[in-house]
């Protein structure tokens, strides 16, 4: 499946907020701090946006965060539509519910790019059976866990010691930092959700 490959920084400047995709050094060397201008244009652009617009910007906003492409991301938002309740609750709740996800918001990377690399290098196991599917949904009850020789990583122990001090661990999940494993505790809330965006506007836009 094609991903985006170029600079990254790029995309932030393009939605004009940080999306957080370089993990500890958004907060340290963030390029959208020095240049907050859209990319190919010298200003901010005037006027205002129509309505459209501000539904695409946070439709392409939260898929640049995933790091997806359009028809995955369709997918899913497709699913969510057909289930019961509230769609955009229920959108929200399978994102942050993904193994890539989870892995980076126990604190075993900085990233959602790295998240998904640890996962698809076989070294997670979800109830002891590796799972290199970054995408494969969370259950309660799940236990997470990080192959044992992956313990003295220095990438991991990095990301450990940022998440202490940056981005605490959400209240629905339980983290053993002797076994480096974590266990999913209930389902998310709304309000717990890692991804800052409009989940409504979402809606509309593939409801239109």
């Amino acid at each position: 499946m094609a991903r985006y490959t170029q600079a990254v920084c790029r995309l932030c400047r393009r939605e004009q907020t940080k999306l957080f995709l370089k993990g500890e050094k958004c907060y340290a060397k963030c390029t959208f701090d020095r240049r907050p201008t859209p990319p190919g244009m010298a200003k901010a652009q005037r006027g205002k946006p129509s309505e459209y617009q501000k539904r695409l910007r946070e439709k392409q906003k939260l898929r640049r965060m995933l790091n997806m492409t359009e028809q995955p991301f369709r997918r899913v938002m497709e699913r969510a539509a057909r289930s019961p309740g509230n769609s955009a609750a229920v959108l929200l709740r399978s994102l942050e519910l993904r193994l890539d996800n989870i892995v980076r918001r126990l604190g075993l990377a900085t990233s959602l790019a790295t998240a998904r690399q640890i996962v698809l290098h076989r070294h997670v196991r979800v109830n002891g059976r590796v799972v290199n599917v970054p995408s494969a949904e969370v259950k309660v009850g799940d236990v997470i866990s990080i192959d044992p020789r992956m313990k003295e990583n220095t990438g991991i122990k990095l990301a450990m010691e940022f998440t202490e001090k940056k981005t605490p661990r959400p209240a629905f999940l339980e983290f053993d930092v002797e076994k480096l494993s974590g266990k999913l505790l209930r389902e998310p809330a709304r309000d717990e959700s890692s991804f800052p965006v409009n989940d409504q506007l979402i809606i509309e836009y593939y409801s239109r």
